[in-house]
């Protein structure tokens, strides 16, 4: 079923859409080297295909998982004696190119860039990471997006019909809302929908008119566990712990909650979640709401000790309390200031009434001499240096007004006024 002409390839219109400039380049046969990056089912391979048809050069297909250095020399030199002697260009189709190291690549650009073989890659991977940026800045990059339902529809219609390609020589009814079922777990891949109809179809005995039926109880034993497109070193591993991450951080729990079951599905590794987690508790909750941070580890020791599947459900406690709690970002923001000051400043020494007093002749030294013992003092605070006061009156922690840390915040500030109405208490000399 795949397209031989651009006006059956579906989908992709901001591609290949009247007056989009892969379709002009296509049409007036000046393509230059692409990148095809999508997920599956999207239609790489089909364009690839249908852009060596139109126009008309040789069409050279390797596989990044299977060929070699050997491999691509022998196709770059073919290329090159073809278009020595009949002046065809060729066109050369590298399924997965991802999975070419540095050196494969390489072989490929004095080529490239001359334009014979006129590349074409296809990746389900993001190629600004997996290919290297000097063929990346080569090639024209084109994102493919996942189909929509109603073009999954209109493809499964057509294989349906087609008598040639499709399932067209087969007397065959399928119900509306099979076709709607496949179209939907599908998740845009075209060539998933097509298996999974043909699986319906020549599975399916005939009835005693001589029909085959294709009910919605049949589309879904055709297609069982639905397939989420989730990669671990791919693109969706890092934009779905991105998204669980600001959903959390933006306080919408049916977001968090619904990124969190997409990579449990998927099969990510539980523990890397619950690690997020308990990130994204002290950096994002922090002292807003300290019960956040207790409650992300207790989850991530739970999961540790039950497992899955039962694992999920202190990851989602654990999850939505982080995504309901009042935020502050104090804390994160506090230490980042302080790391900044160590790196970029003179280090400052350890003021001597706070040194070690602990070993014998310390206090020859003047470690520890004249330091206050807190709690034996009013409400148990003394005021005295904690920091040379050569280091300004710079603040690293800032409380907010939310949550819990509004209490730390009038603690503090009631701290203050205890220092000012206390009588100064300068640091004993060494």
């Amino acid at each position: 079923m795949r397209p031989r002409a651009l006006e059956e390839f579906l989908g992709q219109e901001h591609l290949v859409g009247p007056g989009k400039l892969l379709r002009r380049a296509i049409e007036a046969n000046r393509l230059t080297s692409l990148i095809l990056y999508g997920p599956p089912g999207t239609g790489k391979t089909a364009l690839a295909y249908l852009v060596a048809s139109l126009s008309q050069a040789h069409f050279e297909l390797l596989n990044a998982t299977a060929a070699g250095v050997a491999e691509l020399r022998d196709a770059i030199r073919r290329a090159k004696e073809r278009a020595r002697l009949d002046g065809r260009r060729t066109i050369l189709f590298i399924d997965e190119i991802h999975r070419f190291n540095k050196a494969q690549q390489d072989v490929l650009m004095p080529d490239v860039e001359q334009g014979n073989p006129v590349l074409i890659g296809a990746t389900t991977f993001n190629p600004f990471f997996a290919i290297l940026p000097a063929l990346v800045s080569r090639s024209l990059v084109c994102e493919l997006k996942p189909l929509a339902q109603g073009a999954l529809l209109a493809i499964m219609r057509r294989a349906l019909a087609d008598k040639e390609r499709g399932l067209g020589a087969i007397s065959t009814r399928v119900d509306a809302e099979a076709l709607a079922h496949l179209a939907e777990v599908c998740d845009g891949d075209a060539r998933r929908a097509l298996n999974a109809l043909e699986v319906a179809v020549l599975t399916t005995p005939k009835g005693p008119d001589g029909i085959v039926h294709v009910t919605r109880t049949v589309a879904e034993e055709s297609i069982q566990k639905k397939a989420v497109v989730y990669d671990q070193q791919d693109d969706a591993h890092y934009d779905t712990i991105s998204a669980f991450i600001k959903s959390m951080r933006g306080s919408d729990p049916d977001a968090t909650l619904y990124w969190l079951a997409k990579m449990l599905y998927a099969g990510e590794d539980p523990r890397f979640i619950a690690r997020r987690m308990v990130i994204c508790a002290a950096e994002d909750v922090g002292n807003a709401d300290p019960q956040a941070l207790i409650l992300a580890t207790a989850a991530q020791q739970a999961l540790e000790f039950v497992g899955l599947p039962e694992g999920r459900i202190p990851l989602a406690q654990a999850a939505v309390y982080i995504a309901c709690a009042p935020k502050s970002n104090a804390a994160y923001m506090g230490i980042e200031k302080a790391l900044k000051d160590v790196e970029a400043g003179r280090t400052l020494e350890v003021p001597a009434h706070l040194k070690d007093a602990s070993y014998r002749s310390a206090k020859k030294l003047g470690r520890g001499v004249g330091y206050q013992y807190a709690h034996e003092a009013p409400e148990h605070f003394v005021a005295q240096e904690y920091l040379p006061t050569a280091r300004g009156a710079r603040r690293y922690y800032e409380p907010t007004s939310l949550g819990f840390e509004k209490k730390i915040k009038d603690w503090l500030a009631h701290l203050d006024d205890l220092a000012k109405a206390s009588p100064s208490t300068p640091a004993p000399k060494a």
